[in-house]
């Protein structure tokens, strides 16, 4: 499944929601091994991991052979729940969201006669894009994620590279860093316009005089 958000962007709830559920499904895990299924550094992993313990979250016993076990207590399953339903609750928000931005943006498109459309990130927010996609009169041509292993998601081909003449448009669906992605794409495809969604906060005031009109469809 497509990424949310990139490891290093986590924050603090979601590290700690994981790092709770690691330790439900395996209290016989290593902080090395935490920290590579967190996809964080040993030593950040060492600092939550003891933040867990000082609030109550996870007890540690010593185990044979210099090891240790670790056990959620009643208080960390509790914030385990807690965090779950915020997550969830987020992830709900973050759709509506994401759905009415791209909504907008695929508007934008049909009226710019943009009709074949590339994706830069194979994400969350591109797996809502090809939703939308199938209401609008567009076509997604591919999915441009040079860190991908796939070769295709949901019959869209993934890309390390696009060629120009393949696509009328670009669109963000980056949740890494947005803004560097359009600005590695501004300089490496010029001649192609770039969208983004609202809610990215993406600066395309660079290149307005390609698109002509915001992603709300108003004069710039």
């Amino acid at each position: 499944m497509p990424q949310r958000q990139s490891k290093l962007n986590q924050t603090a709830p979601t590290i700690t929601l994981e790092l709770l559920q690691r330790v439900e499904a395996d209290n016989n895990l290593t902080q090395r091994s935490l920290a590579q299924e967190l996809g964080i550094a040993l030593g950040l992993a060492n600092t939550y991991l003891k933040l867990c313990v000082k609030k109550g979250f996870i007890k540690i016993k010593q185990a044979p052979a210099n090891r240790y076990v670790y056990y959620l207590t009643p208080k960390g399953f509790a914030e385990k729940s807690r965090l779950t339903s915020e997550y969830f609750s987020q992830s709900f928000q973050f759709f509506r969201m994401a759905r009415s931005d791209m909504a907008a943006v695929f508007k934008l498109c049909m009226a710019n006669g943009y009709k074949r459309v590339a994706m830069h990130g194979l994400t969350d927010l591109a797996e809502i894009a090809l939703l939308c996609a199938t209401e609008a009169d567009i076509s997604i041509v591919a999915i441009v994620d040079k860190d991908s292993l796939k070769i295709s998601y949901a019959e869209v081909p993934i890309v390390k590279t696009l060629k120009e003449d393949t696509c009328d448009v670009i669109v963000i669906t980056d949740l890494g860093d947005p803004q560097a992605a359009y600005n590695r794409l501004l300089a490496t495809y010029p001649k192609v316009p770039l969208l983004a969604p609202n809610f990215l906060k993406v600066n395309t005031s660079v290149n307005r005089n390609t698109l002509g009109q915001d992603v709300e469809g108003k004069p710039l």
